[in-house]
């Protein structure tokens, strides 16, 4: 399993700061298929305010993917905001209708938190079958699965994704791994995440 720590841009010069915060989810789907939406909301969230703690069993969300079981875990170490999450025996199924792969990973994990100027992150993922992945994961490693229409992809998969604003302010997202449905358009649209972690350290979000 590979993990990586991710540091978001400070924020130099910022007034006294405010309660840090931050919430972790295990996964969430929401995409349209064939003008259907399908949205889990967050699974398994918690926040740094409560709840504490999140659990799913995990279970199939129609044809397009299953979740093995995922836990949460976020609260405050003084001014620290910590939020991390797990999850296994993960499946995206979706694609196989189109004549593309079904992916798997086995484990995957994503942590933040924040620091007195700004947040940093780590993700960790393990095995990951229906696509090739380097040994070693940079951070927003982008795989593109080929097979739309006119050669566009039928989806994009990133792994170790840490997103930040523009200008940073010092908050931070991660998400393990992060499955987009026909990015340049087609009969199925929207996003699936595995662990979510999201600082902020001057309680904006």
């Amino acid at each position: 399993m590979l993990a990586v720590t991710t540091l978001a841009a400070p924020l130099f010069g910022a007034a006294a700061p405010v309660t840090s915060t931050g919430w972790a989810s295990s996964g969430s789907v929401d995409v349209t298929i064939d003008n259907e939406q399908v949205v889990t909301g967050e699974l398994a969230k918690c926040t740094v305010d409560g709840p504490y703690r999140g659990w799913t069993q995990g279970g199939a969300t129609g044809d397009i993917a299953v979740f093995g079981a995922g836990d949460t875990g976020c609260g405050r170490s003084g001014e620290v905001s910590i939020a991390q999450a797990a999850g296994r025996r993960f499946r995206a199924t979706v694609l196989q209708r189109y004549g593309g792969p079904e992916l798997t990973v086995r484990t995957f994990s994503a942590k933040c938190a924040t620091t007195a100027t700004g947040s940093q992150g780590e993700v960790a993922v393990g095995a990951v079958e229906g696509v090739t992945v380097p040994e070693e994961i940079p951070p927003n490693y982008r795989i593109v699965i080929p097979g739309g229409a006119a050669g566009t992809a039928l989806a994009t998969v990133v792994l170790n994704e840490t997103v930040t604003p523009q200008p940073p302010d010092g908050s931070l997202v991660t998400h393990a791994v992060h499955i987009k449905l026909f990015p340049q358009g087609g009969p199925a649209s929207g996003d699936i995440y595995l662990g979510t972690a999201a600082c902020d350290p001057f309680g904006k979000k």
